[in-house]
Order: structure tokens, then sequence, then C-alpha cells
């Protein structure tokens, strides 16, 4: 069955005047728009397209990238409010709608909201949900402590930010474990640091353990060099703003870095600044 809201492996059946039609193993089949079409291909070639519903509620594929797919959160921009809902920009043709029931509180228009892409089984229609929490859950874990996850900033509080891990759970990222702008709806790559009490996930934007997180940190420093032509004016001297804009860590982690780059023999200290040997 050609699944709706997610991305479909399928086979060109057949050329039209409107487009390619495309099938799965079941026997279904859905046009892609000559629009949409690639320029080379041949009957029986295998392509994978975008599946949703068209203004006619009708199955349409597309080679365009959605901003968010099933079962997954994203930060979209409301485009318009109308009286079923609100409209927002999901970067296909059809704007995705928002039902009342589902804003936590009234949307406006041109403002930014994380939300959850659901499908009506019903109707087959995709709809968004700005009513997060009722998509998470912690009681069912799927990580453990050390795995790398997909986050997604969601909330701003007093100990630091709230995000959704692997769209399915909340977790904890602490204010002093953050040595970089984070703004809401960025998505990063972040790593399960310690699960606490009644499933409490603490997320560390760094790898968990003393070498990964200092070779993460080298690796960034060295890098950095690279792109420099081998010279950086700045040292284990420099104030922890200086360090900070530079390379989006602290003085600490900078130190730790630069001894181990200079232990590799990679680096000279000078007190102008670092250079590659």
């Amino acid at each position: 069955m050609i699944e709706i809201g997610k991305y479909n492996e399928l086979t060109i059946l057949r050329e039209t005047s409107v487009g390619l039609y495309l099938g799965d193993e079941s026997g279904e089949d859905v046009l892609l728009p000559n629009k949409y079409c690639p320029e080379k291909y041949e009957l029986e070639d295998k392509i994978s397209v975008f599946v949703y519903l068209d203004y006619a509620e009708r199955k349409i594929a597309t080679n365009i990238t959605p901003k968010v797919l099933l079962n997954e959160f994203s930060l979209l921009r409301v485009t318009a409010i109308e009286t079923v809902g609100a409209f927002m920009d999901w970067g296909l043709e059809k704007d995705l709608m928002v039902p009342f029931k589902e804003q936590r509180q009234r949307m406006s228009i041109d403002r930014w909201y994380i939300v959850y892409l659901d499908l009506d089984t019903d109707t087959d229609r995709l709809f968004a949900s700005n009513r997060i929490e009722k998509h998470l859950q912690n009681e069912n874990l799927n990580v453990e402590v050390g795995d790398e996850v997909d986050i997604l900033i969601y909330h701003k509080t007093d100990l630091g930010f709230t995000v959704i891990v692997n769209h399915a759970h909340k977790g904890l990222v602490y204010n002093n474990e953050v040595f970089k702008e984070l703004n809401i709806g960025d998505k990063l790559k972040g790593f399960v640091k310690n699960i606490r009490e009644e499933n409490k996930l603490d997320i560390s934007l760094q790898p968990i353990g003393y070498v990964n997180y200092n070779d993460t940190n080298t690796q960034l420093v060295y890098q950095a060099l690279v792109d420099a032509d081998g010279i950086l004016e700045i040292t284990d001297k420099s104030s922890p703003e200086e360090i900070h804009a530079q390379f989006g860590i602290s003085k600490k982690a900078f130190k730790k870095a630069l001894g181990a780059l200079y232990k590799d023999r990679k680096i000279e200290i000078k007190p102008e600044g670092i250079r590659l040997v």
C-alpha cells in the first residue's frame, strides 16, 4: 500500500500526458505530475517520492522535500487562518492544516510553531497538531545511555532547554552544558547522558565520556586551523568570551583540545596564536 505522509519507493509503470504513474507491489498506483518528473527515466525504474493528498483529496506524488514527515515534529510558519483552522507552510503546494482543536492556543498568521504531523485514518488527510505533549511519552523508551539521538529544541526553561528526542520522547539539555546559541526549532544531534527517575532523559550535545568529548572539540579546533590556512590568532590565554565566539565551547574544553593537539605534535602554541605544524 502506498503510504501517505512518507517517502515511498515506487516503480515507474507508464507515461501519460499528465505525468508518470508509479506503483507498488500491492498493485496500487499514484500520479507523479509532469512538473515533478525526472528528466531521464525508463519504465520499471525505481523512484523515491513523497505522497500526500492533493486539492481533490486524491493521492499525489512529488519530488519536493516536505519540511516534516508523518509522525515527526518540525517548526513551521502559519500562512493563513480560516474557518476550519490555521494553515502552515510545509514546503508543498497545498498548505498543511492545523484544526482549532489541535492548537494549544489560537495561532496567529506569520508566527512559527512546533507541530506534529498526524494522519486522520478515516479520511487519509494529513494534519498538524500543536498539542505536543500528547504525542510524546517516556514510559517506554527506545533509547539507552550513550545513544546518539535526533533532538529538536522545543522550549526554554530555567534549567535549560526541553528537547524532543527521536520524535518520541522528552528530554532536557542543561544550561551549563550549552556552549553555543540554541533556538526553538533547531534540529541537532544529541547524546543520552542519563536516564533519571520516571525515565526522565538528560541529553548532552557532546558525545558521552571524556575521550569522545575531547576528540570532538579537538577535531573542531583542528578543522578551524585548516580552514584558516593553519593560523589562528587565539591561544589558551584568550578570554572565555573570545573562545566561545570562535568555537562555541568553553575555555576549559578549548584548553583540553589544545593539549591533545600539542601532544600529538599537530600544533605550535605561540604568544600571538596557534599554528599547524
